[in-house]
């Protein structure tokens, strides 16, 4: 095979080491034979004996090589030095290069080392004396010559011209290039962009990080509130605000605090979501900043229209293919539900079609859903639903029963029980049972009387803030608390309803609600916990953020780490919450106590009464004692005043001038005026007197 060169050809391999003797010979006997050449004439024979005869097609293209070697070369005289040197550069030349190529490639060191090794031995035996070696003489024809030099030169430049031209001929071949190559070209391109966008993003984000954030004084907010903030500056001073808060050390204003911040972030908020100021500061007080702000984006989006397929009447996979028919787009809620479809696109009303018409799906939210599941009723219970209109949930639960067994569909209002009947009516449930029952009462009424409850108590409905814009304006924090009360007494109540003793496995009952604040849900649960014998469960649902265990000062039982809060900004869906409670006894904890008070209260009674009860002949003895000791006063006080009377002192007695009040008084004694000048001594006794008469001591 031919070895390629930089220029483009190709040098074929020498000829094998068998034929190399004879090429010898063949060429020996082309030399005429002449007087021995000179020793330059004698070495270019020796190489002309070890390198092999080239082809004949190789030396007609070497030839003007050739000519031009044997022109330059000089120091021959005799005509068959001559004619050796015409014959020799020839395969001298390609000797020199065969050289090179094996010096450089070491794979074809095996038949060429054997080749060289039987050349060396043949070409001693016939010199013998006449190797001389490397000397001055022959260092001419050892440089390289000028043919040689000029190939190499051409070389280089066509190497150098391709450098230059490549690009050129790279674009210019764009049209012939395959498609995986134009593509990799597009994403390489697309890559330095990026590049160059992060770098661009990175300073920007220095910049951001190290400048200090400007906290609007007071001044500046007087004069915001003569005109109208648009939405954009409001957007960009929360993010502003938002920024400041994530690196607060750094990047706050000197002499600000992190309250200053809060404060104008809630105010900002409020204003740009349309909240009450109240409302924004309680969501602050639940979530971070960031995770606010989340919240109250999500709440203004509407959540995806979900439908709840009938069992009793119809399978899944048969009304998502019915539906798809009539034109509506739709896909299986999630993992957790086996009964539920999301719709993104329909061309009819899903709220009258054929197939709700007849009762084959229901319209119900995701988070509805949950409840019903985690309370988990079997066929064959008794299930009471204190908060019925207008029968979703009811449905469902009637759904899982397989119409076995009863339901209690119980709702304070009539005219809300009409849409809970026609529900029933329309989703084929034969098992349920509708009433109209104060749910604070039902536990005095029918105590220990049902397997399973459940209870969607009313709410302030701040987790569904999509669909009642109105709550942003109407519920205050007073609303909140009000609503909570209410939920303490009907969870109450439907413990004291729930069967703790039920064979069929019951005594649980599921507290939920459709509001994210902590007042209505983790307060009013440990609540139940310090006034009956219940425990809180697992839910049993696999997503979820687990409840509040505290909430600013206040800590709650760690046990509500089981209850399960949804909201619309992480799970897409209303904002709720489920909690599971498991009925342990009918004890009461409040009781006891109030039994020990009561007890306690009776005792200290009874002893008063046994006070009271002593014989009256101390009584009558300590009066008596009394009574002397006063008359005995009395007599001594007159006795003193007659002897004042009857030693005539030089010393005027003082007249005493008794003024009756008008005045009607409590005390049987009426007021005295004492004349200022009246001795001491007279003045004393007539005050003792007068004290004695006004604490009715006779």
């Amino acid at each position: 095979m031919g070895r390629s060169l930089r220029s483009g050809r190709q040098l074929k391999s020498l000829s094998p080491p068998k034929n190399r003797v004879a090429a010898r010979k063949a060429a020996a006997s082309d030399v005429p034979k002449s007087k021995p050449a000179p020793a330059k004439a004698g070495r270019a024979k020796k190489a002309v004996q070890k390198q092999p005869t080239p082809k004949k097609e190789e030396v007609e293209k070497d030839s003007t090589a050739s000519e031009s070697g044997s022109e330059s070369e000089s120091g021959s005289d005799s005509e068959s030095s001559d004619e050796v040197e015409k014959v020799a550069p020839v395969p001298l030349k390609k000797a020199k290069v065969a050289a090179k190529e094996e010096s450089s490639e070491e794979d074809d060191s095996g038949s060429e080392e054997d080749s060289s090794e039987g050349e060396e031995e043949e070409s001693e035996d016939d010199d013998g004396d006449d190797d001389q070696g490397f000397t001055d003489q022959n260092a001419d024809w050892l440089k390289p010559k000028q043919s040689k030099m000029k190939l190499m030169d051409s070389d280089e430049d066509d190497d150098e011209e391709d450098d230059e031209f490549g690009s050129a001929s790279e674009e210019g071949s764009d049209d012939e290039m395959l498609e995986v190559e134009r593509q990799s070209r597009i994403i390489d391109e697309e890559m330095k962009l990026e590049q160059e966008e992060a770098e661009s993003e990175l300073r920007r984000t220095i910049a951001q990080q190290t400048s200090v954030y400007h906290l609007p004084t007071v001044e500046e907010l007087e004069e915001d509130e003569n005109r109208v903030v648009p939405p954009s500056e409001l957007r960009e001073r929360i993010d502003d605000i938002l920024e400041v808060l994530a690196d607060f050390k750094t990047r706050r204003e000197p002499g600000r605090s992190r309250s200053e911040y809060i404060e104008r972030l809630g105010q900002d908020m409020a204003e740009l979501f349309g909240y009450l100021q109240e409302l924004v500061d309680y969501f602050l007080s639940m979530f971070g900043p960031n995770e606010c702000l989340e919240f109250l984006e999500a709440s203004d989006k509407s959540r995806p229209l979900v439908v709840r397929v009938n069992t009793l009447k119809a399978r899944r996979k048969d009304l998502a293919a019915a539906l798809m028919k009539r034109g509506v787009r739709l896909d299986p809620l999630a993992n957790w539900s086996k009964v539920g479809l999301k719709i993104y696109e329909s061309t009819v009303p899903i709220g009258a079609t054929p197939e709700y018409l007849a009762g084959h799906y229901m319209l119900q939210s995701a988070a509805s859903m949950c409840p019903v599941m985690a309370l988990g009723p079997q066929p064959g219970d008794r299930v009471m639903d204190m908060s019925a209109a207008p029968g979703g949930k009811t449905s469902y639960i009637a759904q899982l029963m397989r119409n076995k067994g009863v339901v209690i569909a119980n709702d304070l209002k009539p005219e809300r029980q009409k849409a809970t009947v026609a529900n029933l009516h329309r989703l084929g449930v034969r098992n349920a049972v509708t009433c109209c029952y104060d749910g604070r009462k039902i536990g005095a009424q029918m105590r220990n009387s049902f397997d399973r409850i459940l209870l969607d108590a009313p709410c302030s409905g701040l987790g569904v803030i999509s669909r009642d814009p109105s709550v942003k304006v109407q519920r205050t924090i007073p609303d909140v608390k009000r609503c909570a009360h209410l939920q303490k007494e009907l969870l109450v109540a439907a413990i004291d309803a729930l069967n703790h003793k039920s064979k069929k496995g019951g005594g649980y009952m599921v507290y939920s609600t459709c509001s994210v604040a902590v007042a209505e849900n983790e307060e009013v649960v440990n609540y139940l916990l310090s006034k009956r014998d219940v425990k809180i469960v697992d839910a049993g649902l696999d997503f979820g953020k687990p409840g509040f265990t505290r909430f600013e000062h206040k800590r709650f039982h760690p046990s509500l780490a089981l209850t399960r809060r949804f909201y619309p900004h992480v799970h897409n869906m209303d904002g709720f919450y489920v909690a599971k409670i498991q009925k342990l006894s009918d004890k009461r904890h409040g009781e006891a106590e109030k039994k020990e008070e009561e007890a306690a209260k009776e005792a200290a009674g009874e002893t008063a009464k046994a006070v009271t009860t002593e014989p009256k002949a101390e009584d009558k003895k300590r009066s008596e004692k009394k009574k002397k000791r006063v008359k005995k006063f009395r007599r001594n006080e007159d006795n003193d005043e007659q002897q004042v009377v009857r030693k005539k002192s030089k010393m005027s007695i003082p007249n005493v001038q008794v003024q009756k009040s008008t005045k009607k008084t409590n005390a049987k004694t009426s007021m005295y005026v004492f004349d200022p000048d009246t001795p001491f001594a007279a003045l004393f006794k007539q005050l003792h007197r007068k004290i004695g008469l006004y604490f009715n001591i006779e």
